[in-house]
């Protein structure tokens, strides 16, 4: 009898753990597999060799400061192009601003190196933005003139930036890339300030900005928490962009969960759990750090879905702190506490992403959820999306309760009836190809 006992649970556990199947795209899978953590350590060696990046730095110096720094980012960026067939393209994108008597005391030329990774299909007008700040600061953020290393903020973002660009130059993608180390932001966010009003007065059809700020690091001060297995994504609730035009819509359906940036996170730790082995990424439901702001921040201003990538545990003697010994204790921002394994892992979520949303269809038209007479059931329809071949559409359900999805019904059709009260589950369909590259989640609207 306690033979028999054992086989069925036996069973039972094998069928179990024979449901669990991860399904990865080849092609992704092997670009997560060529990041390289000695790649991104003498990226971050370098920059801490320019001795500051401060954004009111020298310009000029060929080894110092702002204008080094920012030059020889571009010059690797157009060594990537070399190995695209013409698809990558390479510049410096600057703008003059006036003193602001807070953090800028100086007409400065300010500068974002960018590299754009033009997308293969010409009817097909999305962008998707991966960036990173180059500058760095002191304790003081006007102190232009000593050193800063900055090897974690942000030397741990440009540098993921740098890797996935190297890696990602090589592979054609229907939509556009843009690959970004902005300026301005211990300044004040100046440089994704100018790059995102610059997009939408081109009314830009940007879908996604993974912003990458402090990344590299495993453990943290005061706590002493290590764990290099873990890393935050930070995104908006309500919407910062026409709350007031949206907010009677957004309490009718109950979608104070559901905008632009969380659908986006959430997308973030199902695409990043796929592809990173040893990693979970833990969604943190408000847009940034409390009373804190990073280059995500003014994409969300405008509307565009963006979100905020971070490691877990922050380490406060090494963010904007003078290299000095205190107490024992060793403050500044210095290459040695970077765990590149940790940074590894980060980079490869942040590529599989990009690489996963540029390869996918659009997001499907339409989508619409029918409320002409009570149910029990939900009734969704939508149109097929403008741009990419599509194989079908997940249809994705969770509890009202729940912050992540909880289930997928796939379907070839363009309309699904699902045996689940709207009362009581949100719902969201996606386009995915063959290659299984799905699209960002879309919250159907009201139809009859």
């Amino acid at each position: 009898m306690k033979k028999i006992i054992f086989i069925a649970c036996f069973l039972s556990i094998h069928n179990l753990f024979a449901q669990i199947i991860v399904q990865r795209d080849p092609e992704i899978e092997q670009m997560v597999k060529e990041i390289s953590s000695d790649s991104l350590k003498s990226y971050i060696k370098t920059l801490v060799a320019f001795g500051t990046r401060n954004t009111l730095s020298t310009p000029t110096n060929s080894k110092r400061g702002i204008g080094a720094a920012r030059g020889w980012v571009l010059q690797r960026f157009n060594e990537f192009a070399k190995q695209s067939n013409g698809r990558l393209t390479a510049t410096i994108d600057t703008t003059t601003l006036p003193p602001d008597k807070k953090r800028v005391d100086t007409i400065l030329l300010l500068g974002n190196v960018m590299a754009t990774l033009r997308g293969t299909d010409p009817k097909d007008k999305r962008i998707f933005i991966i960036s990173g700040h180059l500058d760095n600061m002191r304790t003081s953020v006007m102190d232009r003139i000593n050193d800063a290393p900055g090897a974690n903020d942000d030397g741990s973002g440009t540098a993921a930036v740098m890797e996935c660009a190297r890696i990602m130059s090589m592979h054609p993608f229907p939509a556009t890339i843009i690959f970004v180390a902005v300026s301005g932001e211990e300044q004040g966010l100046l440089g994704s300030t100018y790059m995102s009003e610059k997009a939408k007065k081109e009314n830009r059809n940007i879908e996604a900005v993974l912003n990458k700020d402090i990344m590299g690091s495993n453990n943290s001060n005061e706590t002493n928490i290590i764990d290099n297995t873990k890393v935050r994504v930070f995104s908006e609730g309500l919407p910062a962009y026409e709350t007031e035009k949206n907010a009677a819509n957004i309490r009718a359906l109950g979608l104070e969960n559901d905008g632009k940036a969380r659908q986006l996170a959430r997308y973030v730790k199902e695409i990043g759990e796929r592809y990173v082995d040893n990693l979970q990424v833990v969604l943190v439901y408000r847009n940034d750090r409390f009373l804190r702001g990073g280059d995500h921040t003014p994409y969300v201003q405008r509307g565009f879905a963006a979100v905020r990538i971070t490691e877990m545990n922050e380490n406060y003697t090494r963010q904007h702190q003078d290299v000095r010994v205190e107490n024992g204790i060793q403050y500044g921002d210095l290459p040695e506490h970077i765990d590149f394994e940790y940074l590894r892992k980060n980079t490869g979520l942040n590529l599989c992403n990009l690489a996963n949303l540029a390869k996918a269809p659009s997001m499907p038209d339409s989508v619409k959820m029918d409320v002409k007479k009570l149910t029990n059931s939900t009734y969704l329809y939508w149109q097929a999306p403008a741009i990419g071949k599509v194989k079908g559409y997940y249809i994705l359900m969770r509890e009202t309760t729940s912050p992540v999805w909880q289930k997928k019904f796939f379907t070839t059709a363009t309309e699904m009836r699902l045996p689940y009260s709207k009362d009581n589950y949100f719902f969201a369909v996606q386009s995915v190809n063959e290659t299984g590259n799905e699209s960002l989640p879309v919250v159907p609207g009201i139809g009859r």
